[in-house]
């Protein structure tokens, strides 16, 4: 395939793109932005493609690197270390560790408000808590996949009104 002929083809996969990477972005300009970068890097790089192989996957591959290195990068951009000899409070506040105590006592009002919610409720709330995803969950418990996200806002519902005390806005007018 000449140079020529694959570029014209990377630049006709540009809807399917636009699609995927408003999909990361969630922003109609960013995602326009990182469509752009994928088709110039792709360009750019369109010797490491090998002819016979799926030219919508190795785009969308270089998208989401892409996309990935981008938000890394932000994300180191963004971090402020603050050299200081002088402590706010508000420094203060965020390192000083909780009293041992209060913990257990915030622990015991989160396991006596999760047992006052039914099982059907607790047990997608948990897993989703513990880092399962979801689909996962709803295939582990055989139920839809809305019913599993339904499931979930109750429970937290249920946890939150049971646990207003613990709420800054609740703290606030005590």
């Amino acid at each position: 395939m000449t140079n020529i002929t694959l570029n014209t083809e990377i630049c006709s996969h540009r809807s399917c793109l636009e699609a995927f990477a408003l999909k990361f972005t969630n922003d109609v300009e960013n995602a326009n932005d990182l469509v752009q970068d994928t088709i110039i890097k792709a360009i750019r790089y369109h010797s490491l493609y090998k002819e016979g192989t799926n030219l919508k996957g190795w785009l969308y591959t270089i998208m989401k690197n892409t996309f990935i290195n981008d938000y890394r990068k932000n994300v180191r951009r963004n971090t402020v270390v603050e050299i200081s000899e002088d402590l706010s409070s508000y420094q203060l506040h965020n390192s000083a560790s909780n009293n041992l105590g209060e913990n257990k006592f915030m622990m015991d009002d989160i396991q006596k408000a999760l047992s006052k919610v039914q099982p059907e409720y607790s047990i997608p709330f948990l897993r989703y808590f513990e880092g399962y995803k979801y689909h996962e969950i709803a295939e582990e418990m055989n139920i839809p996949l809305g019913t599993v996200k339904t499931r979930i806002h109750v429970a937290r519902q249920v946890l939150k009104s049971h646990l207003k005390m613990y709420s800054k806005d609740f703290r606030k007018t005590a």
